[in-house]
C-alpha cells in the first residue's frame, strides 16, 4: 500500500519583487515517480525548494508523514549542489601549503561513500556509472558531466525515501547520459520514490509514472504520465514557438577592432601540450582557424574542451613557451591579458554562476566593455544605448531594471550573451551555452547565434558535448576524444 510522504496545499509564495509560487494541491507518495515539466522560470525548482522547506512563507502549507524528516529522507541532486559542493570543496584546498603543490580534496570514493565503508553494493553503482577510473580523483579536476555522476552515484548508495533529480542528464555526454538513464529505473521501484524537474520532452526518464506542469510559477496540471503527455497543455508548454528578426541593427554590426589580413589565421596552435594534475589531454595538438570559419569543439566531458578554451582566452598560462598564435601574434610576445580578451565575447556556465545578487541586468550586460564580473569602472551613454540594443534585439529590454538573480535561467543566459556582444567581439566563444536551457531557448540561442555568423563580422567558437545541438553557420569541426 502506498504511503503519502508529503504534500503541499493552497500554498502562494511570493519570490522576490515580481513573482509568486501557486501550488493549489500536490502530493508524493511512496512508489511515485513524478516529472515536474516546464520551461525556464515555469517554477520548477521553486516547487522543490518549497517542497524541501526552504522557502519560508510556505511552511505552513507543508505536511509530512509522521515518519518522515527531509534532512534524513531526501537527496537532491541538481547543479546548485554541484556548485555548493565544488565552492566547499575549493575552500578546504591546501595546495599551496604542500610539497607537492597538489591537494585531491574531496575524492569521488570519499563524496559517494561519506562515512560508510565500501561494499558490494558501492562496486555495483560505481560499476554501473562507469566511475571505476575516477574513484580516487579529486571532485576539484573532474567536469562538470563527471561530477554530476559521482552525485547521482552518492544519492543511489545512501538510498533515500524521496530523490529529487534536477535535470540530471544535463551537461553530460551521450553515453553517460544512456548509463544515468538506466540506473536511475533501477532505481524507480514501488519502494522508492521520484521527483524528476525537467525542462525537455526528451530527457524524460524511463520509469516515470506521473506529470505535473508548471508555467509562470503555477502548478497548472498533474496526473498519470500518459494521459499528460497527451493533453493540451503540455503541447502548449513544450512546444513555444520562437520569432528571431530577420537582421541585426546596423549600430549592433560595426566592427571595432580590426581583422587580421586575409593570409592571417585567426587561431593557431601547433603540436600543443596541455593537462591538469599531471594528466594531459591534450597531446601534440594542432588546429588553425581563419577568417570566414566558424568552429565547433565537441567530445565527451572530461576530453579536453575547456582546457583547449583556456589556452586561447587568456586564462591558461601554459600556453607561454608552446605554438600558440592569436590573430598574427605569439602568446607572450608582450601583449597583456586583457589585449587577448578585447578580441573575445564569452558565454559559458562558469560565467553565469559568477554573477550572484546585487547586479542590475543592464550593469550586467555593460560590464561586457570591460570584461569584468560587475561594473566598476566609468561607463557613458555610448556604453548604455549599445547595451540597451542588444537586450532589445534579444527580446528583454523590459528587464533591464531587474535584478539579474530574479530573471529565470534563460533569460539570464540571454543577458550574458547581450553582454558578449557589446564589444563587437572578433570571436564569441560560446561554451555548452544551451546547458540548463528549454528547447525554446536552446532554439532562441542557436537562432541568434546563425544571426550574429551571418551579419557580422563576428566568428564563433561553439562547444557542445550534445549530437546535434548546434548552429547553422558551423563549417568547422574539431572532436576531442580524450587520452
Amino acid at each position: 500500500m502506498k504511503q503519502e510522504l508529503l504534500r503541499v496545499k493552497d500554498a502562494q509564495c511570493r519570490i522576490g519583487r515580481h513573482r509568486v509560487l501557486c501550488v493549489a494541491d500536490f502530493a508524493i507518495a511512496s512508489g511515485e515517480h513524478w516529472c515536474v515539466f516546464g520551461g525556464n522560470g515555469s517554477g520548477k525548482s521553486l516547487l522543490s525548494q518549497l517542497l524541501c522547506g526552504d522557502l519560508f512563507m510556505g511552511h505552513d502549507h507543508l505536511h509530512y508523514a509522521s515518519d518522515f524528516a527531509i534532512a534524513d529522507d531526501v537527496l537532491v541532486v541538481s547543479f546548485e549542489e554541484q556548485q555548493k559542493l565544488w565552492a566547499l570543496d575549493n575552500r578546504h584546498d591546501i595546495s599551496e601549503y604542500s610539497d607537492t603543490a597538489l591537494d585531491q580534496g574531496t575524492t569521488v570514493s570519499s563524496l559517494i561513500l561519506g562515512t560508510c565503508v565500501a561494499d558490494a553494493r558501492y562496486e555495483s553503482i560505481v560499476d554501473a556509472l562507469d566511475l571505476r577510473a575516477l574513484v580516487m580523483q579529486g571532485i576539484r579536476y573532474l567536469s562538470s558531466g563527471q561530477v554530476r555522476k559521482a552525485l547521482i552515484a552518492r544519492a543511489l548508495f545512501r538510498r533515500p525515501r524521496l530523490l529529487i533529480l534536477d535535470d540530471p542528464l544535463e551537461s553530460v555526454d551521450r553515453d553517460s547520459q544512456q548509463c544515468i538513464a538506466a540506473v536511475l529505473a533501477t532505481w524507480m521501484t514501488p519502494d522508492t520514490a521520484t521527483l524528476l524537474l525537467c525542462r525537455r520532452e526528451r530527457d524524460i526518464l524511463p520509469g516515470i509514472t506521473h506529470m505535473a506542469l508548471m508555467d509562470n510559477l503555477t502548478l497548472v496540471a498533474q496526473g498519470p504520465l500518459a494521459e499528460m503527455l497527451a493533453g493540451d497543455e503540455f503541447r502548449r508548454i513544450a512546444h513555444r514557438r520562437v520569432t528571431l528578426p530577420r537582421m541585426l541593427p546596423q549600430a549592433l554590426r560595426d566592427r571595432i577592432l580590426p581583422l587580421p589580413d586575409d593570409d592571417v589565421p585567426m587561431i593557431e596552435l601547433r603540436a600543443v601540450n596541455a593537462g591538469y594534475q599531471g594528466q594531459l589531454v591534450l597531446l601534440d595538438f594542432s588546429w588553425t582557424m581563419r577568417k570566414g570559419q566558424h568552429t565547433l569543439i565537441e567530445g565527451p566531458n572530461g576530453s579536453g574542451k575547456s582546457t583547449l578554451l583556456s589556452l586561447i582566452n587568456g586564462e591558461n598560462h601554459k600556453a607561454y613557451g608552446q605554438e600558440v598564435t592569436l590573430f598574427g601574434r605569439k602568446r607572450g610576445s608582450g601583449e597583456s591579458v586583457w589585449d587577448v580578451k578585447a578580441r573575445f565575447g564569452t558565454v559559458s556556465n562558469e560565467l553565469h554562476n559568477k554573477y550572484v545578487k546585487g547586479w542590475k541586468v543592464l550593469d550586467v550586460v555593460v560590464s561586457g566593455f570591460f570584461a569584468s564580473i560587475g561594473l566598476y569602472d566609468d561607463s557613458g551613454a555610448s556604453e548604455h544605448n549599445a547595451a540597451k540594443a542588444w537586450l532589445r534585439t534579444l527580446g528583454v529590454e523590459a528587464l533591464a531594471g531587474h535584478y539579474y538573480h530574479e530573471l529565470s535561467f534563460g533569460e539570464q543566459r540571454l543577458v550574458l550573451l547581450a553582454r558578449a556582444m557589446v564589444k563587437h567581439p572578433t570571436i564569441l566563444i560560446l561554451d555548452e551555452p544551451c546547458v540548463g536551457l528549454d528547447d525554446y531557448y536552446r532554439m532562441l540561442i542557436l537562432g541568434t547565434v546563425d544571426l550574429i555568423a551571418a551579419t557580422t563580422t563576428t566568428h564563433i567558437i561553439f562547444v557542445s558535448h550534445t549530437s546535434g545541438e548546434e548552429p547553422r553557420c558551423i563549417n568547422q569541426r574539431i572532436t576531442l576524444r580524450g587520452q
